[in-house]
């Protein structure tokens, strides 16, 4: 069974730094792409960043450009999210997904396979 477990959330301040862990269990994911998500209250889920796990490919929504880096340590069958310069609009639940790669599948889709339980960053000013 396939086990996402998000981490490292929590309460910051505008314009700092975070890194989101999410450690996966129970699969072998080499032929998976990882995707990070987030949800505010009220909002969608709207994908941020997904990588592959076997090649370590990228792919970015627009809007989190710059500011958003998706790695993997595949040793430690860990993806993270490192976000910058933090803003009051990041405040969300922050999930982490993972999906067996096919062709015609859209990453910023929310129809991943797997999904993580989230974990809460808030932005204060």
């Amino acid at each position: 069974q396939v086990q996402l477990v998000e981490s490292g959330g929590g309460l910051v301040q505008t314009g700092g730094s975070l890194r989101l862990s999410c450690v996966a269990s129970g699969g072998t994911f080499s032929n998976y792409w990882m995707g990070w998500f987030r949800q505010a209250p009220g909002k969608e889920r709207n994908f941020l960043a997904a990588i592959g796990w076997s090649g370590g490919n990228t792919y970015y929504s627009d809007s989190v450009k710059g500011r958003f880096t998706i790695a993997r340590d595949t040793a430690k069958n860990t993806v993270y999210l490192l976000i910058s310069s933090l803003k009051s609009e990041d405040t969300a639940v922050y999930y982490c997904a993972a999906v067996y790669a096919r062709e015609g599948f859209r990453l910023t889709s929310t129809n991943y396979d797997y999904w993580g339980q989230g974990t809460q960053v808030t932005v204060s000013s």
